[in-house]
């Protein structure tokens, strides 16, 4: 399956059934059809220059406390401001603790502010943001003994942080945004989007601030970021603080999937303000006021599709910005496209009738928009594999270094349900849905290479050869997931179908059942009545005809696992390598929200570490992953 743009036609009017037999839609043959894909607010005019309706009113002046007058104040408080260019040459001098550093000692870089076009206003006042890829704002969320309640220490190692920092009493209040952090230049990114298939024009930092880039003795590039902060020009309507429950998930789930071994951003440290947010957290008319929280994410970069979609849309001299901000990341977060040359010969047939071909070595910005499709492919499969359902996978949600990023309403599967969402607002057409986040993940590429198309940065044939390797690095990453899941060294697409058919119809729990797979012997001598044995406790109130189905399936997995020639022993450590026996399901985070309202956040604690672990055993700790109890099914 191949797509094609043509500037003399609507860019991207691919149909569902095109994207889905690309992605062939690997989960089950009843599954329920992609319902979704509406008509785009995006399009290509015969002149090439992408449209989406927005407002543009001209912003108006305002005066305020000005960032950079903070941030030359505090440079007498910090030892030094990090230069890039002398990062070869770090001051050892300025390290304790085996090469830790404290707060005042952090290696600051600000290549983002400092390379990128940014807005010369640096109030907070909502407002269209234009020519720029970021406002100056500084934290502005109102607390009263904020208090810290939970850390990571691997974070801290990534940052060359001390531990002991965690201690200090002053931690609080610098990661709560209350008060400054020496060498910072907090900011709040532009950027836009589609949500939900329609483009939503300006989206931007409502409520997230970034503090800035830490570069560590690796030579690593680590954005900070607060987020609950406070108003920032993308705000809108809302108070760009956050709440302790969304804090508490949000924290949680980025330390459990990176210890899942799924790319994500990370979480430094929880910080609670001491003052109540008003919220209505199921949109049903009944707000109440809740603890607010902050929370410090950590990534390598925060830029997302979106990023390069806002100025696309604007067209004018804002396509130049376009080209700046791939630049920008191609040179920092993608050096080694930057180093590319023709003598790699990656050139690849597009297998068109005029048999073009696409030379990555000769357009930077191809190879680097096939990369970005790639890692985006690569990070949905993984998805798939654990069960994990994002629930808005809007493209301003899309990072372009393939992390998990911004974690709402999402969900791990407990009964396997192709259709699930954790996202209310998504319930009636399921849009972003667990069996369609493959299709999405294609769906979203499409939106960012029409936007590197109208910067003329890649040439249709580029954009089509992208999307077709988020295709083949798709379901070559899921099916060798899905094989190691079933302890096999070829993937069998019949078993699997049959599989997870089996598992929709009865409702199993995904995690368990795949942990519980690896009890079963390869002994075809077993008899049929004892099969089922060791699913026992997975397989719940199935009655005589689901037992047959069960065992059929089972005595054709038995078939090719001696066809393998793996031990039971070795096969089972594989197994239990790559199926997780602890996930952060839904009641768990609830479990701990409930205690941190209450005052109370060992839960939250004790969660993390056994989250850390995964893949382990952890005698002691089997209650969390135990099926979720009654309270937790909720319509």
């Amino acid at each position: 399956m191949r797509f094609h743009f043509s500037p003399k036609t609507p860019l991207f009017s691919l149909s569902s059934s095109s994207i889905t037999s690309l992605c062939l839609r690997p989960f089950l043959p009843s599954a329920p059809k992609s319902p979704f894909y509406p008509s785009l607010a995006c399009h290509v005019s015969t002149g090439g220059n992408l449209r989406m309706d927005s407002t543009s009113p001209d912003p108006s002046s305002s005066s305020s406390v000005s960032v950079d007058s903070v941030a030359d104040g505090l440079k007498n408080q910090s030892l030094r401001e990090h230069d890039i260019s002398n990062n070869n040459n770090m001051n050892n001098e300025n390290k304790k603790n085996n090469g830790k550093l404290s707060l005042e000692d952090l290696n600051w870089d600000h290549s983002f502010v400092r390379e990128l076009p940014g807005d010369p206003r640096s109030d907070s006042i909502p407002r269209q943001v234009f020519h720029a890829c970021y406002t100056k704002v500084l934290p502005s969320a109102e607390v009263e003994n904020p208090k810290l309640v939970a850390w990571s220490d691997s974070v801290a190692d990534l940052l060359d942080l001390d531990p002991k920092e965690f201690e200090r009493p002053d931690f609080p209040l610098k990661f709560s945004g209350a008060s400054p952090l020496a060498g910072a230049v907090p900011y709040a990114q532009c950027y836009g989007g589609h949500q939900f298939g329609t483009w939503a024009g300006q989206l931007g930092d409502g409520r997230a601030i970034t503090l800035g880039e830490i570069m560590n003795s690796k030579l690593e590039r680590w954005e900070l970021q607060l987020k609950g902060a406070g108003k920032t020009p993308y705000s809108r309507f809302a108070d760009g603080l956050a709440v302790l429950r969304s804090s508490i998930r949000e924290y949680l789930c980025s330390e459990a999937m990176h210890f899942l071994g799924i790319p994500t951003t990370r979480a430094l440290c929880l910080v609670t303000t001491g003052k109540f947010v008003t919220r209505d957290m199921f949109y049903d008319g009944n707000p109440k006021d809740e603890p607010g929280a902050v929370v410090c994410r950590v990534s390598q970069s925060f830029l997302r599709f979106g990023s390069f979609q806002i100025h696309a849309s604007r067209g004018g001299e804002d396509l130049g910005i376009v080209r700046s901000l791939a630049d920008y990341a191609i040179r920092h977060h993608f050096p080694h496209i930057e180093n590319m040359s023709k003598s790699e010969s990656l050139s690849f047939s597009t297998g068109d009738n005029d048999q073009s071909v696409v030379d990555l070595t000769s357009n930077k910005y191809a190879a680097w928009t096939v990369e970005i499709a790639e890692r985006t492919a690569s990070l949905v499969a993984r998805w798939q594999g654990v069960g994990f359902t994002h629930g808005v996978l809007n493209t301003d949600n899309m990072s372009i270094l393939g992390l998990t990023i911004d974690y709402g309403p999402f969900g791990f599967l407990d009964a396997f349900d192709p259709s699930y969402t954790p996202n209310v607002t998504d319930l009636p057409g399921r849009r972003y849905c667990f069996a369609n986040q493959p299709d999405i993940g294609l769906w979203n590429i499409a939106q960012f290479a029409s936007t590197l198309m109208t910067a003329n940065l890649i040439s249709d044939q580029e954009a089509n050869y992208a999307m077709e390797r988020y295709g083949t690095k798709f379901m070559d990453d899921y099916q060798a997931i899905l094989s190691q899941k079933l302890g096999l060294q070829k993937y069998n697409k019949q078993l699997v179908n049959k599989l997870l058919s089996n598992l929709a119809v009865d409702k199993v729990d995904y995690t368990n059942f795949f942990r519980a797979l690896s009890n079963i012997k390869a002994d075809p001598s077993i008899p049929g009545d004892e099969l089922l044995v060791p699913l026992k406790a997975v397989l719940l109130d199935i009655g005589k005809e689901r037992k047959e189905a069960w065992t059929s399936w089972v005595q054709s997995y038995i078939q090719e696992l001696v066809a393998s020639g793996i031990s039971d022993e070795e096969r089972k450590a594989s197994m239990n390598s790559v199926n997780p026996k602890y996930v952060l399901r839904n009641y768990l985070c609830q479990s701990a929200i409930d205690a941190a309202e209450m005052g109370d956040f060992e839960e939250v604690r004790r969660l993390l570490k056994v989250m850390e672990r995964p893949y382990d055993e952890q005698p002691r700790m089997e209650k969390y992953a135990r099926l979720p109890p009654a309270w937790a099914y909720r319509p």
